[in-house]
């Protein structure tokens, strides 16, 4: 029968259907020391196109048959060769002749139907060898492995063995591994004793069937009496069947020195599982992991035998197909002395009260990926008090809670609990009970929930490590931030944070992990209240790349005290636009747009300076004379206003005569005196008699002007030149406005082309063309006319306003000097005097102009 089956199993690894050529050629390394070549559907080595420096080499999950001497030959320096899962049948004898630096060779899970001892022959330096899974009957190992003394890992036997003889590994009894590996078939019907009696190994795996034979396990645990191991590994105990027998084939594990014991897969019933622990229970061992089994309950209970002194380092109750195992005595008495208790994915739907009774000496609890719900493993009913007393660590991740407040009802009488993990779980805050945490957790492992800022009230505060990663936050809440003043790593990646708050605030706070947030915006403020923090992780966020941003990366990456472990790879631009996908670290905005010190000198300066010469043009250009312009122009506005609803105005002279100093001889002798002296007579204001002493020159024309019915100006060329008859005539034109210029008298000293004068004064040119004036007449017989013109511009003499007493008192004083009554003597009429500036004046008034005067009087 068991002939046939390996004919069978030898056909199928043989025949197989022709593969396609690779599509893709082997990935290389740049040092040409690493070539990948898995899964190429390979039918042959692709040797030429290997270079020939490579260490490493795999060419596993190929369809590989045969092995040549080319193949690997000119390999001289390979170190590491996968082979496993190709259908090798063959290995010439000298394929690995050029290959004696060899140290890693992994053949496992091919159709060998023989251990190539030849081909290993020059192997001296092998420390890993894996050979199992193939399709020889035999398991037995030749003189050649005894120069195999740097030999560490090795692995034989396939599904083919059925017999493990005495001497067997004979050979290995000099070398010492760290793993040994034997593998049999269902069909295993016979094992010498003594086949491990020559073994030295820290860690065995048996995969071995007992299903037809459980006889010899008490055998093989007999030859591994008093020997110690790290971990002694049983695999498909049994394959196909439960074992249902009285004998204890367990026996021989109260003898056994190993600090872990693991079963995995194959059949356990509740029986076994007892035999298991009660020799466990009595031996050295450290630690028991049960893995994939498949666990029934037993028809016939064996009574008077629970097991309640099983002392355990560790104890792992992983991937069982029924949750049955949880109390396979029907109760927890098995946990009394356990200090860590790991139950994954178990899929057990409840946590009955007593359990929690028997687990006071457990340190760290692990039930996660259970898919338990609240109500599964939170009773309010039960008593937890003095229960879990020594519990350090709670992990219930990956399971489906929802309650935050119950959770730390749950581990309130946790006494000594620094460690909770409750992530990849759904819980979240509903504010409808108050959360009490103990103030020994300094660890919190939430991530992968679905938290609110809401949450932040029912999460403990005595933390140091808070991992709230992936739990769609989209902002914080600073007061539970300020309460954990003892945080020194926080985790917030992969949420939904959409700014850094203001007045953050961790003194202690080293650690950050803020990547793959919604936020912006960051600039020097946004952590300066984190002086301890000295790594940072904020890639992968929609970043604003403006100054602050790069104001902020410049001063972090230079000063070197915090560490960004992501920079520059996660860190893009997103706003504005036109930076959309630049990476940070190719952001420059210039050093004059992003350095504020600079930005105020240079405002500062320019201002200054700005300001500096504002000031000299005024000084210059005498900007407060336009001031005073403009408020005559208001005034004008309001005179015109005035005089065009019918109010009377009143004015302290019939005129101002606005001249030049050269003309100053002609104003004193002819116009002062005719007009001065007629009955009656015309006061007129001239700025050498009539302006107030100490006062501004400027102040004083506005003045009078203004307070003058008429304002008569005396051309020639040198008023033309004149710069105070220009500022005179500019404010007679201010005062004109809205009255047509009718107030203002223009004389003719002697003959102006109004084309010749300068563009400044196109307002005089405009009045040259547009209204009549006088001209002096240069021939005398004319020049009677010419006053007759004068005085009938000016109207009659009656002036109803006047100035304030002392003003007026001057006045009539300078008068008094002025107006000089003409003498009977004729001869005194040539009497001549000369002015401050040296010019000479006529005491008296001409000749002509006096009979012209008597004529009108």
């Amino acid at each position: 029968m068991f002939v046939s089956m390996a004919i069978l199993l030898s056909l199928q690894a043989v025949v197989h259907i022709k593969p396609a050529k690779a599509k893709l050629p082997c990935t290389i390394t740049s040092d040409k020391r690493s070539a990948d070549c898995k899964g190429l559907r390979l039918d042959h080595v692709p040797i030429t196109n290997l270079p020939a420096s490579l260490e490493e080499l795999d060419l596993s999950f190929n369809t590989i048959q045969v092995i040549s001497k080319q193949d690997f030959f000119k390999l001289s320096h390979l170190r590491v060769l996968n082979l496993n899962y190709n259908n090798i049948t063959l290995i010439v004898d000298d394929a690995f002749q050029g290959n004696i630096f060899l140290e890693n060779l992994n053949l496992f899970n091919n159709s060998l139907t023989e251990i190539p001892f030849k081909a290993l022959e020059p192997l001296k330096n092998l420390k890993v060898l894996e050979m199992s899974n193939n399709l020889y009957t035999q398991a037995s190992l030749d003189a050649s492995f005894l120069k195999f003394t740097e030999l560490k890992v090795l692995s034989i036997g396939g599904s083919l063995v059925s017999i493990l003889g005495s001497h067997d590994i004979y050979v290995l009894k000099n070398i010492s591994l760290d793993k040994f590996a034997i593998k049999t078939g269902s069909g295993f019907k016979k094992y010498e004793p003594g086949y491990f009696s020559y073994l030295n190994t820290k860690n065995l795996w048996l995969d071995v069937a007992f299903d037809k034979k459980p006889d010899i396990l008490p055998m093989i645990l007999k030859d591994l009496a008093n020997k110690t191991f790290d971990v002694l590994r049983f695999r498909n105990l049994f394959e196909f069947q439960y074992y249902t027998d009285k004998q204890d084939i367990f026996y021989g594990l109260r003898y056994v020195n190993t600090q872990l014991l693991t079963f995995y897969r194959g059949k356990f019933n509740e029986e076994v599982m007892r035999m298991a622990l009660v020799n466990v229970e009595i031996s050295s061992i450290k630690g028991l992991e049960l893995l994939f089994i498949d666990f029934a309950r037993s028809q016939n209970r064996t009574q008077g035998s629970s097991v309640t002194k099983l002392t355990l380092e560790k104890l792992v109750l992983s991937d069982i197909s029924n949750p049955d195992i949880m109390r396979f005595d029907w109760s927890f008495t098995w946990l009394n002395h356990v200090r860590q208790f790991i139950v994954w994915n178990v899929n057990f739907n409840s946590v009955p009260c007593d359990s929690w009774q028997e687990m006071k000496s457990v340190e760290l609890l692990d039930i996660s990926n259970n898919q338990l719900r609240d109500s599964y493993i939170y009773n309010p009913l039960c008593d937890t008090t003095n229960t879990l007393n020594k519990l350090e660590t709670f992990n219930v991740s990956r399971n489906r809670l929802t309650s935050l407040s119950d959770l730390a009802s749950l581990t309130k009488d946790f006494v000594k609990l620094t460690t909770i993990d409750m992530s990849h779980n759904q819980l979240q805050y509903m504010g409808n009970h108050v959360c009490y945490w103990r103030q020994t957790i300094t660890k919190v492992i939430a991530h992968h929930n679905i938290l609110t800022s809401d949450s932040f009230k029912c999460l403990p505060t005595s933390v140091s490590f808070l991992d709230l990663s992936y739990s769609s936050l989209d902002q914080l809440d600073m007061d539970y931030f300020n309460k954990a003043s003892n945080l020194t790593e926080l985790l917030l990646s992969g949420n939904k944070i959409k700014f850094i708050p203001s007045g953050w605030r961790n003194p202690y706070l080293r650690t950050l992990a803020l990547d793959g947030n919604s936020f912006g915006l960051v600039s020097m403020t946004s952590f300066k209240d984190m002086p301890s923090l000295r790594v940072l992780t904020a890639g992968n966020n929609p970043y604003h790349c403006i100054c602050d941003l790069y104001t902020f990366i410049q001063e972090t990456t230079n000063k070197g005290m915090v560490s960004i472990t992501d920079w520059p790879d996660n860190y893009k631009c997103y706003h504005p636009e036109h930076l959309l996908n630049t990476m940070v670290s190719q952001y420059f905005p210039g050093h004059l747009t992003c350095n504020i010190t600079l930005i105020i000198i240079i405002s500062v300066s320019i201002t200054a300076v700005v300001v500096f010469g504002l000031m000299l043009l005024c000084y210059i250009f005498h900007v407060p004379w336009y001031i005073k312009a403009t408020y005559q122009i208001i005034r004008a506005k309001y005179r015109a206003h005035k005089e065009g609803s019918g109010q009377d105005v009143d004015y302290t002279f019939h005129a101002f005569i606005s001249y030049s100093h050269v003309d100053a001889d002609w104003v004193r002798n002819q116009l002062l005196p005719c007009l001065e002296n007629s009955k009656p007579p015309y006061r007129l204001c001239i700025h050498e008699r009539d302006f107030t002493p100490g006062k501004w020159i400027i102040d004083n024309i506005i003045e009078n002007i203004e307070g003058s019915r008429k304002v008569i100006f005396v051309l020639s060329r040198n008023f033309v030149n004149s710069e105070w008859c220009n500022y005179e005539l500019y404010f007679a034109q201010q005062r004109a406005i809205g009255k047509t210029f009718s107030d203002v008298i223009l004389i003719l000293k002697e003959p102006i082309d109004p084309t010749s004068l300068p563009s400044k004064y196109c307002k005089l040119k405009k009045m040259l063309n547009t209204k009549t004036y006088l001209e002096w007449p240069q021939q005398p017989t004319e020049q009677s006319f010419f006053w007759v013109q004068l005085r009938s511009v000016l109207g009659k003499p009656n002036i109803t306003r006047q100035r304030t007493a002392s003003r007026h008192s001057r006045l009539s004083s300078m008068r008094s000097v002025s107006m000089i009554e003409l003498p009977q003597d004729q001869s005194s009429a040539d009497t001549k005097g000369t002015d401050e500036d040296g010019h000479q004046i006529n005491d008296q008034p001409s000749n002509r102009c006096q009979q012209t005067l008597r004529e009108l009087a």
